[in-house]
């Protein structure tokens, strides 16, 4: 079910990118004026407006409740812990399980390195 509501999202995501750069600018009417108007008798005398800003937001709305979907199957899989930032007693003992590492095995000086002061 998950795969197939993810297919159905990339799906509509496509189609909605495709529909807004099929739509008009707000200065695209100027245009017409120069002989380009005949264009536009595909949808119809209005033009393509009304039916590309309707399918875009139909299209809008169920990339949205997929979304929603598809949130809902993510929080159900999940491992995350329920109540947020686990008790010390469970970071201690998945720590207790890492192996030990000697701290003390390499004495060394880490103390940064002083620059001196050449005043000739």
């Amino acid at each position: 079910m998950q795969v197939a509501v993810l297919m159905l999202h990339v799906a509509i995501a496509i189609a909605l990118v495709v529909l807004i750069l099929l739509q008009q600018g707000k200065g695209a009417d100027a245009g017409a004026s120069f002989g380009g108007g005949a264009s536009q008798t595909v949808f119809g005398s209005r033009g393509s407006g009304g039916f590309l800003a309707k399918m875009t937001g139909a299209l809008a709305a169920t990339f949205f409740v997929t979304s929603l979907a598809l949130a809902y199957f993510a929080s159900q899989t999940a491992d995350a812990p329920v109540e947020g930032i686990p008790d010390t007693q469970v970071i201690e003992q998945s720590g207790s399980e890492q192996e030990e590492v000697d701290d003390t095995a390499g004495e060394e000086d880490n103390a940064a390195p002083v620059l001196e002061d050449s005043s000739d």
